[in-house]
């Protein structure tokens, strides 16, 4: 017996139940509400960027990131990508390439996290700090080195600055790097570092015997070196962030970055990153922004679609409203970094506004959605537990705010 009624019978003549249709939530929409992206505004070389990032959002990204999300699995393949279409550089001049604007970084940031989240932040951490600490701090040998392969992430890299007992108090940190023959010994601890168990290298920031900050390459299969990637994670499931213990590991001179001196030389690639975390907070909205309007105008409740209803429309406005104000942020701090202009408290700004402006659309798209907003498929929540990272790595909400807050007043209320 399969359950189905017999031919002739009364009961073969009752019509099915309704099948809910697939929704479409990654198609075409107007997400562009100030004309910020016209092709008039933005120049060809950088359009180039953008449109290489949207294809493989769309045609690699897609149809594998909700099994990687949810297996919490790497995708190395995906990461590998990224180096072959030159999106590894975030903006950074490498020998070899073509220059990269910082709008066309932004672009990269906004459209890789429009995809998904831990892509993006593959691409943050690789590019913005890994591959950034090094360009600005290396010698020309690591330089020559390093920055290449990881452009074409031929090498995985990572930037440890974060401590399990120091998270926003990075200043405080407690890794120590004592000078011996021949280069330093470090010893200490790092939490919630991208790319520190994939097996390249890590960009590791140490105290050394005179109280100093300084930047050590450290290669992951060093004898002393353990990365443990963190499991249950809800957000960034398909980056691997690492729980790292250094138990005296010998960092050769070779691999001591000359002009990693000081905090001010941690805080110069910390600063350039700032930007683009809002830039991804940008793609995080616009991905769930579009699937809200898609969803709205497929659903049927009540005899009619959602986008019929007064409260639905409102809805979006609203979002619309939050999405421009998040884009024409990022272009005109985008603009003043282009002319050098741009300071940290801008920056600081960017993010801040950014992050918390992405987690309100995030969360109404969720509640657009209804039940369905929770599926993995239908995208949203994704973007929903994602942007709470992005919401706190760089910088945590606070830590933006105090910063502003500080130039506003002119008062620090930073612990002394």
């Amino acid at each position: 017996m399969d359950g189905s009624a017999p031919a002739g019978s009364p009961l073969a003549e009752f019509p099915l139940g309704v099948v809910e249709p697939e929704y479409e939530l990654w198609g075409e929409v107007d997400v562009d509400p100030a004309g910020l992206f016209g092709e008039d505004a933005i120049p060809a070389a950088d359009r180039a960027y953008w449109d290489r990032a949207r294809r493989f959002g769309l045609e690699e990204v897609r149809p594998v990131i909700d099994d990687y999300w949810d297996r919490s699995d790497y995708p190395f393949q995906l990461a590998t990508r990224l180096g072959e279409l030159d999106l590894l550089r975030d903006g950074i001049d490498v020998e070899g390439y073509p220059a990269m604007s910082t709008l066309a970084a932004g672009l990269v940031n906004m459209e890789l996290s429009r995809a998904d989240g831990s892509v993006g932040t593959i691409g943050a951490v690789q590019a913005g700090l890994a591959l950034r600490s090094i360009a600005y701090c290396g010698s020309e040998e690591q330089i020559a080195r390093w920055v290449p392969p990881l452009a074409r992430a031929e090498v995985l890299g990572a930037f440890a600055l974060t401590e399990p007992t120091h998270g926003s108090d990075s200043v405080s940190l407690e890794t120590r790097a004592t000078r011996v023959d021949g280069g330093y010994v470090l010893n200490g601890e790092k939490k919630w570092i991208g790319n520190g168990s994939t097996g390249g290298i890590t960009v590791v920031w140490a105290r050394d015997d005179e109280g100093s900050i300084r930047g050590f390459i450290v290669q992951q299969e060093w004898e002393g070196y353990t990365g443990t990637t963190i499991p249950g994670k809800l957000s960034l499931r398909a980056i691997w962030q690492a729980h790292i213990r250094m138990e005296n590991v010998f960092v050769p001179d070779s691999h001591v970055m000359p002009g990693a001196n000081s905090f001010k030389d941690t805080s110069k690639v910390l600063f350039a990153t700032r930007l683009g975390v809002a830039w991804s907070a940008v793609g995080h909205a616009v991905a769930c922004y579009e699937s809200a309007v898609q969803y709205a105008s497929q659903r049927t409740q009540f005899g009619r679609t959602l986008a019929s209803a007064q409260v639905v429309q409102e809805r979006l406005a609203r979002m619309h409203s939050e999405l421009a104000t998040m884009q024409l942020m990022v272009m005109q701090m985008t603009h003043r970094e282009e002319r050098g202009e741009l300071s940290p408290v801008q920056a600081s700004l960017a993010k801040y506004t950014c992050t918390r402006t992405a987690r309100q659309i995030a969360s109404n798209a969720r509640d657009l959605l209804g039940g369905n907003g929770i599926l993995l498929k239908n995208r949203v929540a994704r973007h929903l537990a994602d942007i709470e990272a992005v919401h706190t790595y760089e910088g945590t909400e606070t830590v933006q705010a105090l910063i502003i807050g500080r130039s506003i007043t002119g008062v620090s209320a930073f612990n002394k």
